[in-house]
């Protein structure tokens, strides 16, 4: 494997994840056999002891490369940093905390390599039959309705993290805290296509979620306004 030429970049964002995050990274690796990848694994600030197992997962894996914040900035600075460092021209995004099974990434990474226009930027996956706390689920639910209401993105499940996108597309998007929740709007907005996946999902074995569902429903509202705000100013009708 040429690890200098990688066609495929995986970008996982992490907080906390000491438990999950050797167990994902092999799992990433086993599924990408055959394939010229690196994964990027970017520790947000992680005060857990998730730092040091980062450090000798790198130093065992050629592929792997370790980034790190020293205060958490947030999972979409979190992605922007994997991204901007990522040396392939795709790249797969999956949550760190291992809900999303790896062996879904083939599946968006088909649809996005069988674009033969250039046109498609974004595969976005969409959770079937979640294992999340029934609090949870409706909270995104409803959450998720909102949100395709007024932004029209035609997605039902933009929170997934499970996403494959072109590189040269996500630089061309404007950033903002808690864009990787509204990627379909933002991706259409600067005229790119959007196409959605549906993928597996998994629950969580360790750790614990970063925000209650009262926490996550309080730092949206103000990035939800400002996204349709953006998409207002772009002149894109809905």
């Amino acid at each position: 494997m040429n690890v200098d030429t990688p066609s495929v970049s995986v970008v996982v964002p992490v907080r906390d994840e000491a438990a999950a995050i050797g167990p994902l990274v092999d799992e990433i690796a086993a599924v990408l056999v055959g394939t010229t990848f690196e994964v990027i694994v970017v520790d947000d600030g992680s005060q857990d002891g998730t730092d040091r197992i980062l450090l000798a997962l790198e130093a065992r894996h050629p592929w792997l490369r370790r980034l790190h914040h020293p205060k958490s900035r947030g999972q979409s600075t979190a992605i922007r940093t994997g991204v901007r460092h990522a040396r392939a021209p795709l790249i797969v995004t999956l949550d760190g905390d291992g809900q999303n099974p790896p062996d879904q990434i083939p599946r968006l990474l088909a649809v996005l390599e069988a674009d033969l226009t250039g046109s498609l930027g974004l595969v976005q996956g969409q959770r079937e039959a979640r294992q999340d706390s029934l609090a949870k689920r409706l909270a995104s639910r409803f959450a998720n309705r909102v949100r395709s209401a007024l932004l029209k993105d035609g997605v039902r499940d933009s929170g997934c993290g499970l996403k494959a996108f072109r590189r040269n597309a996500y630089l061309d998007l404007p950033f903002f805290d808690h864009i990787h929740r509204f990627m379909p709007a933002m991706m259409l907005r600067e005229g790119w296509d959007v196409q959605t996946v549906a993928v597996s999902h998994r629950p969580r074995k360790s750790g614990r979620s970063k925000y209650s569902n009262f926490a996550r429903g309080l730092v949206g509202i103000p990035d939800l306004l400002g996204a349709a705000w953006l998409i207002m100013r772009s002149g894109r009708k809905g």
